[in-house]
C-alpha cells in the first residue's frame, strides 16, 4: 500500500511526540550557516539528574526543552552534507559526544533534513 506525504508526514508526526532518554554526553542545536554552505552542530554539556532531566553542569538549573536559553556551547562542528558531519561527530571525535543509539540515528535524521533545506533554499528547523 502506498501512503500520501501526508499520511507519512503524520507517522513523523506522532513519533515525534515521544518520550526520549536524554543523552548524558550532551545535546545538539543544528542550524545553517547559509553563506558558507555549511551544515553547523553546537554542543552542548549537560548532566541527566535523578528525574531524567538535562541540568546545567555549571549553574545545577533544569535546561528547558523550549524557549531560549544562554548557554557556551563546548563544540562547534561543521559539514557540507550530513554524511561529512555525522563522520566529524561520530568517526573522528574521540571519545565521541554521543553515547545512546538513538540519539545518533536522530542527529543523522536531523542532519539529513537540514542538508535538503540547504540544498533547496528551504528553512530548516530542528525536531
Amino acid at each position: 500500500m502506498i501512503q500520501t506525504a501526508q499520511e507519512l508526514a503524520a507517522i513523523d508526526d506522532k513519533l515525534s511526540g515521544r518520550h526520549l532518554e536524554l543523552d548524558p554526553g550532551g545535546y545538539f542545536i543544528i542550524y545553517l550557516d547559509r553563506e558558507a554552505g555549511l551544515i553547523c552542530a553546537k554542543l552542548f554539556s549537560n548532566i541527566i539528574n535523578d528525574r531524567g532531566l538535562a541540568v546545567d553542569p555549571e549553574t545545577g538549573k533544569v535546561i528547558p526543552a523550549r524557549g531560549k536559553v544562554e548557554r557556551t556551547n563546548s563544540t562547534l562542528f561543521t559539514g557540507r552534507t550530513a554524511k561529512e558531519l555525522c563522520v566529524k561527530v561520530l568517526e573522528q571525535t574521540q571519545p565521541c559526544p554521543v553515547t545512546l543509539l538513538n540519539h545518533a540515528a536522530y542527529l543523522g535524521r536531523e542532519f539529513v533534513r537540514a542538508e535538503i533545506a540547504l540544498l533547496n533554499g528551504q528553512e530548516y528547523v530542528q525536531d
